[in-house]
């Protein structure tokens, strides 16, 4: 490659967007590349960037907004990993709630950077449950229309709609589905995966590394609606110390935990986008523990399971939902409670944060390139 491709995963809070990255990672390490990747977030203390490190990757952390907002700080974290690592590919993960990208972010990079970068097409991840649900071909619990009007923005400037997770559908739902998106966003070629079995991944990998972006207009954004929508949503994170004077399993104190958080927020009719965990002992290694709830109505799985128990470790929570973050709050505080006494553990926050995230204001946004 003459120049570095930095690629752009997008989509929707819960849509498997780690876990996809990590396979186009993994696959092209495997192809003898180096590869960078750039985690986001409004704050600091990532479940994302925990895992991905674990995999051995250099990772860069950009906090405090998205991408949009932080464009300068997105291209200094490509410059580090250049410096450290200098990576053939990029992958770049934007928060689950931005849209946007293609202008604020796709269209400044290429025209300011255009002779260090090599632009992907955008690709933008959908969970086949909840766009089902959104597009109004299955029932079930969704988000509220400001909320909706975000993850349908994100669609509408996808190059390359990915459904993950085809498993989670039968095959004439995941049919309709694949029409459904390809009749409603015609500017999107539909791509169906399954990013942790692996089914799909290579076709998908070339078309990122080998399409070439289109070069069409800014999509008109309500700014102020887009606002209103990321206004709704509750954000927590937090790292905990936890500890036992005798070994206990962690993996069944994160999906307790997750049970405890979903059971008291759909009490509260608030709606999970995405509740993440990890859990690490506190000695140095590589076993780790991930657990995920995409939905309020959904189950969750364990990714990465510890394959020891564990007398201490460090647990890292990110919750995001459709919620006060107050009541995230005391439903975050009052299921670890619960959870330590059940599994005879004691529990120590180190961190603990819970916000709004605030109006979008890119650095920069262009019509076009």
């Amino acid at each position: 490659m003459s120049k570095t491709r930095y690629i752009m995963v997008g989509g929707f809070l819960g849509a498997g967007k780690t876990t996809a990255i990590l396979k186009i990672a993994e696959r092209l390490r495997d192809q003898g590349l180096r590869v960078g990747l750039i985690t986001n977030d409004q704050s600091y203390g990532l479940v994302d960037t925990t895992m991905l490190s674990s995999h051995g990757f250099a990772v860069e952390e950009i906090t405090g907004g998205c991408f949009c907002c932080r464009f300068n700080s997105l291209v200094d974290a490509a410059e580090r990993l250049s410096v450290e690592t200098t990576p053939d590919v990029f992958i770049a993960e934007p928060v689950g709630s931005c849209t946007d990208l293609k202008a604020t972010v796709d269209y400044p990079l290429r025209r300011i950077y255009g002779d260090q970068y090599a632009i992907a097409p955008l690709s933008v991840l959908v969970d086949p449950i909840r766009a089902s649900r959104v597009l109004g071909l299955e029932t079930g619990k969704s988000f509220s229309e400001k909320v909706i009007y975000i993850y349908g923005k994100q669609l509408e400037e996808a190059e390359i709609i990915v459904i993950n997770k085809v498993d989670l559908l039968a095959p004439e739902q995941l049919d309709a589905l694949r029409q459904a998106l390809a009749s409603r966003f015609p500017q999107a070629q539909v791509q169906v995966i399954s990013a942790r079995s692996g089914m799909g991944v290579e076709e998908w990998i070339g078309r990122i590394i080998d399409g070439v972006p289109k070069t069409a207009g800014a999509m008109a954004v309500d700014y102020e609606e887009y606002a209103d929508g990321e206004a709704l949503l509750g954000w927590l994170n937090a790292t905990l110390e936890v500890r036992s004077p005798t070994p206990f399993d962690g993996n069944e104190l994160l999906l307790g935990l997750a049970g405890q958080i979903q059971a008291r927020l759909r009490a509260e009719f608030a709606e999970v986008a995405h509740l993440k965990m990890t859990l690490a002992p506190e000695e140095e290694g590589n076993d780790l523990a991930v657990a995920n709830l995409t939905r309020g109505d959904g189950t969750a799985e364990l990714s990465h399971r510890l394959q020891e128990p564990l007398e201490s470790g460090r647990l890292i929570l990110n919750l995001r939902a459709e919620a006060d973050p107050e009541l995230l709050r005391a439903t975050v505080l009052a299921a670890v409670g619960a959870v330590a006494a059940t599994a005879g553990v004691t529990q120590c926050v180190e961190h603990l944060e819970h916000f709004r995230p605030g109006k979008p204001t890119p650095t920069h946004r262009l019509a076009g390139i």
